[in-house]
């Protein structure tokens, strides 16, 4: 997937601004129904020594889940709640971690994602479940530069 914010000279998002020092530069592909992302955690991400920290964690699954909002309701959200479920230790000496999130529903203004996260191994260590307040088009357009479906899918 092209990520069409990457052209603003203010944009510094912590979870996929690819020129945050400091962020995670998360990358993100289409597989069906999903949005899939696949990141190497660092030790400057650690919890304890070779654990993923769990707010890490948390974040990765919200930024993922706000691709789902950008690439299949066609519009942008705020998180609105958050459910981290913590199966098992994500070590970071294991590799590169897989998510993979979905749309599950949408009532109203109110979409939930899931999400999965898998370690280098392929274990699910952690789910999530993202509930995202999705702005209507006009304004993702007009406020938030929004700049439809297709340029996320431009080669």
């Amino acid at each position: 997937m092209n990520n069409p914010f990457r052209e603003h000279s203010n944009y510094n998002c912590f979870g996929c601004s690819p020129s945050n020092n400091l962020g995670l530069k998360m990358e993100f592909h289409a597989d069906g129904d999903e949005v899939v992302s696949t990141w190497s955690p660092g030790e400057a991400f650690e919890g304890w020594h070779d654990v993923l920290h769990g707010g890490i964690q948390a974040t990765l699954i919200d930024e993922i889940a706000s691709w789902v909002i950008l690439t299949q309701l066609e519009t942008v959200g705020v998180t609105y709640q958050l459910n981290t479920k913590y199966r098992s230790p994500v070590n970071i000496s294991k590799g590169s971690i897989t998510l993979r999130a979905h749309l599950v529903e949408q009532k109203r203004r109110i979409a939930t994602i899931r999400v999965e996260l898998q370690d280098g191994e392929g274990k699910l260590c952690t789910e999530g479940m993202v509930d995202y307040f999705v702005a209507g088009k006009e304004i993702a357009a007009e406020l938030y530069h929004y700049p439809g479906r297709e340029a996320f899918f431009k080669q």
